[in-house]
């Protein structure tokens, strides 16, 4: 068997296998609230996930900032329940967040019935089918869980990490068997560097047959100006079905730095597009109210109040300044870890 016949046979074999546990969130049918909106319940937007079918909160609770050492671990869990209880399901998480810690903060805070109610995605480094393994078996034991609903390759910020992860003996074919083992229920990748490096990843993915679930890329009032991940990508992923996760809303507080929106603003400003989720971090209880006050508060935005946005904002964003994970390498964790990469 060649490799692109392993990766279709694969592929079409693991979506054939029951998940061992389907997430079924408690969504009554609401009100839609506008062409993007989704249906709101109890004060929470909910949308699809793409082809999945899922349906989640518009908000996704950032796994980063709950492993960071200035939080305790009491409240991190704290957070987590408190995000559940006021109808957060996206919980995003990755392996290598504050080495490890983020991962099994959350682990503790999803026992007692509490990891049934979510939909779950961490993120892995590895390019390799050994390190990729060894990453995806180590989440999922800092997670306690037996699954994830979504696993994601992680910092997908170079030209040839596509090339690298789709090779033969690639981290592909990891996560291919996990998949069909009932480990992963659903495929993407995230990257925060350039939009080109995005396209390439579905190029190359097309070239093999393979279709991802999700990708997730910054998504935030700048962006639209500088190296667009809103112009280019998201259009694709829209066509193709594949459910677009936004994250970077404040891009770690660069864009608020920049004196020309307010959180709620950028918030809403995300909300507004044709995503599936928008993943912020939330690290104490004011961040929490402010995420969910922006959901409760969203109405669909007019064209000329997102132009009105967009120019007070284009000036800021020219250089990508306010966005400096586009252009430096402070968010760059595999390239200061590269055994991370296998």
């Amino acid at each position: 068997m060649d490799r692109r016949d392993f990766l279709k046979s694969a592929t079409v074999a693991a979506g054939a296998a029951a998940s061992k546990q389907m997430f079924a969130p408690a969504v009554a049918a609401g009100q839609e609230n506008g062409e993007h909106g989704g249906s709101m319940t109890d004060g929470m937007i909910y949308r699809t996930l793409g082809r999945t079918g899922e349906r989640v909160s518009a908000i996704g609770m950032g796994g980063y900032h709950l492993g960071k050492s200035n939080v305790e671990e009491a409240e991190a869990i704290r957070l987590v329940h408190q995000g559940i209880d006021r109808g957060i399901t996206f919980f995003d998480n990755c392996w290598d967040y504050n080495g490890g810690v983020s991962e099994l903060r959350m682990g503790k805070a999803l026992g007692d019935g509490h990891r049934a109610k979510i939909f779950l995605m961490t993120k892995i480094d590895g390019r390799t089918k050994l390190e990729a393994a060894r990453q995806i078996d180590e989440s999922l034991s800092r997670l306690q869980t037996d699954h994830v609903d979504l696993m994601q390759f992680h910092e997908v910020i170079r030209l040839d990490d596509p090339d690298r992860i789709f090779a033969e003996g690639g981290a592909m074919e990891a996560m291919l068997e996990a998949k069909k083992a009932g480990k992963v229920r659903f495929i993407g990748f995230t990257g925060h560097k350039d939009p080109l490096v995005h396209l390439r990843m579905l190029d190359i993915a097309r070239d093999h047959e393979f279709h991802f679930d999700a990708v997730q890329m910054p998504l935030n009032v700048m962006d639209a100006h500088f190296r667009s991940f809103e112009k280019n990508v998201l259009p694709v992923l829209n066509r193709e079905g594949i459910a677009p996760l936004g994250m970077k809303a404040f891009g770690d507080f660069d864009i608020l730095d920049s004196k020309t929106v307010e959180p709620i603003e950028c918030l809403h400003y995300c909300l507004n597009l044709p995503i599936s989720v928008q993943i912020t971090g939330i690290d104490n209880q004011a961040v929490m109210d402010q995420a969910l006050e922006a959901v409760r508060t969203f109405k669909p935005m007019s064209a000329g109040q997102v132009a009105s946005l967009l120019e007070r904002t284009k000036t800021a964003a020219a250089t990508g300044k306010y966005e400096p994970f586009k252009i430096s390498p402070r968010n760059d964790g595999t390239a200061a870890n590269p055994k991370w990469l296998g």
